[in-house]
């Protein structure tokens, strides 16, 4: 046994060294962001389902402690019941606008003085007139979003270009809110509906007005008069808003083009506002933040976004890809539209902190980041040890592998925004695909929130956890190609209709039709469903043992 055991200095170094690189690795191998636990179950689902249908899901950060019965978070802020509210008007913040700095007390101003105008000049009566803003997303779209909506008078949006005959048709608004630049098209559509006394144009912008104006026997008004008009005398009072007003109708194309339409009630923003602060968990949206959004404010969805930005204090801007109508001008903060693109920045804006993009913008930005990280000779060890960190649960873009590659990668993408920004919620344009996930965790290196939305529900319907950093390889046979977009949001409810019973008894993930309810979920426009009712969304998905969906399609 001696001459086993006996050692000499260079076993016991090498036994050192061993103990010192283990103590090492164990001490420096950085531990999960979030604890397993959290991901492992991220619905709270009813005990009893129907015949059909799945059982009922509700978020679990949300119900946990509370219960399937507790009532569904529709607003931020017990003083918060209307759009206007959201604005905080009188918190003592300056923000920039899209490329506008102003503060919240010359906002208020600006507000009160248009709507004074647009019920003294332009005649629009509260509660019986609406109006149709055919605006690119812009501080006119908002000022006079909230001027109508401290009136109680309806506004009109639509998400397409296309549907404008149609609405014009079937949905003649008291006034049209455009650009000088759109004004032609839209006295040739005024023309050919031939109910010229059932419209007042109001127009945005600078220039002279267009010959077409005296052939067509309609009221132009500029909307800068009505604001400059109305700060004079006495404003017009507000009158008390119902939380369950609906405030705007928004239209949307549906699966064959047809004419569809939301009517957002107050509530229903309100809701949405909350659903997406809540997205931001870890990030803490403040009034130092700058959002840019590529969601149209034609969409519920993307005005929950901007109104969020609003009610926090924060900057906010929206991208090029926003613009149903071109109007010549461009003072957008982003513009992605292929691998080789920058983030182009409008002189006056502050970097982006939060970006609001599409999914196929998201893939876009990764891929253009991927592109010039590999054009440095360690990009694949880099890559190497970034997985392994993305596979223990833990992500940074401060390591040694990003100060040598990634970070070089990404500010010649992103420019000044690639240290400013702290978070990207990734939503609409078609699902992502789950082997693009990865990828973009790796190029971005920041907590990435993968969202659902739909144009019947104001905020997210569905939206991931921002450190789920989970990759699920496909089992052969399922569809599950599509990368998850999380448990349904803090105030909705969500269960699948159409389910084979005999598979989910038998412990198969059940696949079915969207069906949801909540404070944000609008009522689609001359339904007789009522407000909280179930709702089928007309898409399909999978829901996942751990409570997060999956939309196929």
């Amino acid at each position: 046994m001696d001459g086993l055991l006996r050692t000499d200095n260079a076993t016991v170094l090498l036994g050192i060294s061993l103990g010192v690189v283990y103590l090492l690795k164990s001490y420096l191998t950085p531990g999960h962001l979030v604890h397993p636990l959290t991901l492992g179950k991220q619905s709270d689902v009813e005990r009893v389902r129907q015949k059909g249908e799945s059982a009922v899901y509700k978020n679990y950060g949300w119900s946990t402690g509370i219960g399937m019965d507790a009532q569904l978070l529709y607003r931020p802020d017990k003083d918060v019941k209307s759009v206007v509210d959201l604005a905080k008007l009188d918190a003592d913040v300056t923000r920039t606008l899209w490329s506008s700095k102003i503060s919240n007390a010359d906002l208020k101003t600006r507000v009160r003085a248009l709507g004074s105008g647009f019920v003294r000049e332009a005649h629009l009566n509260p509660e019986e007139s609406n109006v149709l803003l055919l605006l690119n997303d812009s501080l006119d779209f908002l000022i006079s979003d909230l001027a109508l909506a401290s009136h109680n008078i309806p506004s009109f949006t639509i998400s397409s270009l296309s549907l404008l005959s149609a609405v014009l048709d079937n949905h003649p608004p008291s006034a049209i809110i455009c650009h000088i630049h759109f004004l032609t098209h839209v006295l040739e559509l005024v023309a050919e509906n031939h109910e010229f006394s059932h419209h007042t144009i109001i127009v945005v912008g600078e220039g002279d007005l267009p010959d077409a104006v005296r052939k067509v026997p309609v009221k132009v008004l500029w909307l800068a008069d009505l604001e400059r008009k109305g700060a004079k005398g006495e404003p017009v009072e507000a009158k008390p808003t119902n939380p369950e007003t609906v405030f705007s109708v928004a239209f949307y194309p549906g699966p064959n083009n047809e004419l569809r339409a939301a009517s957002l009630t107050h509530m229903n923003l309100t809701a949405g506002v909350t659903a997406v602060r809540r997205q931001l968990p870890l990030v803490n949206l403040a009034k130092e933040d700058a959002v840019v959004s590529s969601h149209s404010l034609a969409t519920p969805y993307g005005r929950a976004i901007m109104y969020t930005a609003l009610y926090e204090g924060a900057s906010f801007s929206t991208s090029d890809s926003t613009a149903v109508f071109q109007d010549g001008e461009t003072h957008h903060f982003l513009a992605i539209r292929s691998a080789g693109d920058d983030i182009v920045k409008s002189a006056g804006s502050p970097n982006p902190t939060i970006l609001f993009l599409t999914n196929p913008e998201l893939a876009r930005l990764s891929s253009a980041i991927l592109a010039k990280a590999k054009e440095s000779f360690l990009f694949w060890m880099a890559w190497r040890h970034k997985l392994h960190a993305l596979q223990q649960g833990y992500l940074s873009k401060d390591s040694a592998w990003d100060a040598q590659v990634f970070a070089t990668a990404r500010l010649a993408t992103l420019k000044q925004a690639s240290s400013s920004l702290r978070a990207i919620v990734a939503a609409g344009g078609g699902p992502i695909e789950a082997a693009a996930m990865t990828p973009s965790r790796i190029a971005l290196s920041m907590p990435l929130i993968f969202a659902h939305a739909h144009p019947l529900v104001a905020g997210p319907v569905f939206s991931s956890h921002p450190l789920d950093l989970q990759d699920f390889p496909a089992k052969a046979g399922e569809a599950q190609d599509k990368a998850h977009v999380g448990p349904p949001a803090v105030n909705v409810e969500a269960k699948l209709a159409g389910v084979d019973d005999a598979a989910v008894e038998g412990g198969a993930s059940p696949v079915g039709e969207v069906v949801v309810r909540g404070p944000s979920v609008a009522v689609p426009l001359g339904s007789d469903i009522e407000q909280n009712s179930w709702l089928p969304l007309g898409e399909k998905a999978v829901v996942q043992p751990n409570g997060t969906f999956k939309v196929l399609s």
